[in-house]
């Protein structure tokens, strides 16, 4: 099963662009995580709302032109998946109107899978929406242990907005403390790990520096790859160890700040 996660930065503007069609004809996903869509169902043209090829689910925020996610799931893998079922839930989620979840379940082979598409708060704006950020990060924590805790397989894909190791990020010492590479922001990541947790691609490429997945657009720093890895696959230790083929940022592709990440699981 061949997984991307992209945070598209307006799927309309990536659709505009063609970016978003020339990742999906290039490496044809099984699964494809959307985040920050910045768009509701009708605003959304045939290619991302009717593909032929896709099962397309959204979750939209209320305030217009901001965050949301989606999931796309191809016809051909759904086609031999059971129960398949859809939800924006997270239990005591503080953004519920923000369309920040798409997770999905399915039946491979008689096996339970969770698999959730999730644009975590950048938490910036205000001490109210810095605290919320954090009881998101704890909420999402405690969902990945209940679902596991099931015998389900979980699979968390997405923009987390945190950089958890000065080997995260270009320049960490000029951003020691800021929000993105915050002690608090950074500890859930140290807990998650301890919990059993793999940020995937580290846990397979230990001490591997210049792989970013964001990059500050007006200050054209992508060009000179001073970014930050802020997006990840997370995966129960063990179950990545044994399943997981290959993971790779695609730095390479345009459309939007962030590039994708593309992971297998076999």
């Amino acid at each position: 099963m061949n997984i991307i996660t992209w945070n598209v930065n307006g799927i309309r503007a990536a659709e505009r662009k063609k970016e978003l069609q020339k990742l999906v004809h290039d490496r044809e996903p099984d699964v494809l995580m959307l985040q920050e869509t910045k768009s509701n169902p009708d605003q959304l043209s045939q290619y991302l709302k009717a593909s032929p090829v896709y099962r397309q689910y959204y979750s939209s925020a209320e305030k217009a032109g901001y965050a949301g996610t989606g999931i796309w799931i191809r016809n051909a893998l759904a086609d031999n998946l059971e129960d398949i079922g859809f939800s924006t839930d997270l239990p005591g989620n503080p953004n519920a109107d923000e369309g920040r979840i798409c997770h999905l379940t399915f039946l491979r082979d008689g096996e339970p899978w969770d698999l959730l598409s999730i644009y975590f708060p950048n938490g910036g704006k205000s001490e109210q929406a810095w605290q919320e950020k954090l009881v998101f990060y704890d909420r999402v924590h405690e969902f990945m242990n209940t679902l596991r805790s099931r015998g389900h397989l979980v699979l968390v894909g997405g923009d987390m907005n945190v950089a958890h190791n000065e080997i995260d990020l270009a320049r960490p010492k000029e951003n020691d403390g800021k929000i993105g590479f915050h002690p608090s922001e950074r500890a859930w990541m140290d807990r998650l790990q301890d919990d059993g947790w793999a940020d995937v691609w580290r846990a397979r490429n230990a001490g591997v520096t210049g792989v970013y997945s964001w990059w500050h657009l007006i200050s054209r720093a992508r060009e000179r790859n001073v970014g930050w890895r802020i997006d990840y696959f997370l995966m129960d230790a063990p179950e990545a160890s044994r399943r997981v083929r290959s993971i790779d940022y695609l730095m390479d592709q345009m459309g939007s700040d962030h590039c994708p990440v593309a992971v297998e699981i076999g």
